[in-house]
């Protein structure tokens, strides 16, 4: 018997030459694009929008609303005062945070790539602050940090560290390394389950062999985990700093920009021009403003990747 094979679309059509068909190119063409039009419409019709409304006035309170303004937008809120002011506080945030955060994680990362018992109980509970929505993580903190009857405070007191209960959140400084402590505590897990699933390719003869040569802990660590794990700290901190940047949830869940204007960061900001002040020209340049300076931010960290690749 003839053995029958079964031929796809494409390939039949090219087969028989005939017009009427589709050949595997326009087939794939064809299924891809309600996907093309659903990225098309909740994606890119959106930001040619807002794109839009930084280049008309869009400010409901004004009476020239409507008006082109070309990059008048882009000129008034970079030379205001109040923009360097939040930007500042968004890169104090990015930044202390992020190194806490890479940090932290890599360490629980380490500690956690050993076999011992109780090993997988103690992965699941490291985890489970980044399951927690961050919503609800950020009210569970200023529940917290609640002047009166938090637990911080509670807890602080019973140790003999304070003397008397402090308004956590009632100091700009202050209230700002507090949503720094919450933000940390919530995405060091996620940072720790990169870096572990990195631990877990390398060579453990690469460890032996630093071992026989006498290397002791720190220098292992120097010389064949960091290395190895470079790849990953890239990805960590590209992913992280474009999220920081981003950061509002937790800000306005815990001191919706205050005590005066302490925590007010640059997407805070935006919602407030945007939803309070009903501008949303100067909203939506604020976002885009933020768009390009984590669009910088990312070729800074590919370039400087390539830099080590290289050197390496």
């Amino acid at each position: 018997m003839r053995s029958r094979h079964l031929k796809s679309p494409g390939r039949r059509a090219r087969g028989r030459g005939g017009e009427g068909d589709l050949s595997e190119q326009g087939f794939a063409f064809l299924l891809l694009t309600p996907a093309a039009v659903l990225i098309l419409i909740v994606i890119l019709l959106p930001l040619l929008i807002t794109f839009g409304y930084t280049l008309i006035n869009m400010n409901l309170l004004s009476a020239a609303k409507g008006r082109f303004t070309g990059l008048a937008n882009y000129a008034s809120v970079l030379g205001a005062s109040w923009f360097w002011s939040s930007l500042g506080r968004t890169l104090y945030f990015t930044f202390v945070s992020l190194v806490l955060e890479t940090g932290l994680g890599l360490l629980f990362a380490l500690l956690l790539a050993g076999s011992f018992p109780g090993v997988g109980v103690l992965r699941s509970l490291v985890i489970l602050p980044w399951a927690i929505p961050t919503l609800v993580s950020g009210a569970l903190w200023k529940w917290i940090l609640h002047p009166d009857y938090g637990a911080l405070n509670a807890l602080l007191s019973w140790l003999g560290l304070i003397k008397e209960y402090h308004a956590w959140l009632g100091q700009p400084w202050l209230a700002m390394n507090m949503v720094i402590l919450a933000d940390v505590w919530k995405m060091a897990p996620y940072s720790a389950i990169f870096f572990l699933a990195a631990l877990q390719f390398i060579n453990k003869a690469l460890y032996e062999a630093a071992r026989i040569d006498g290397a002791g802990v720190f220098r292992r660590f120097r010389y064949v985990t960091f290395p190895h794990l470079m790849p990953t700290l890239l990805v960590v901190v590209v992913m992280r700093s474009m999220d920081k940047f981003k950061a509002f949830d937790l800000f306005y869940v815990m001191t919706k920009g205050g005590p005066a204007n302490g925590t007010k960061v640059l997407t805070y900001d935006a919602y407030l021009r945007g939803f309070d002040n009903l501008n949303y020209s100067a909203a939506a340049t604020i976002s885009y403003v933020i768009a390009f300076l984590v669009l910088a931010l990312t070729v800074i960290y590919l370039r400087l990747g390539k830099q080590e690749d290289v050197n390496d």
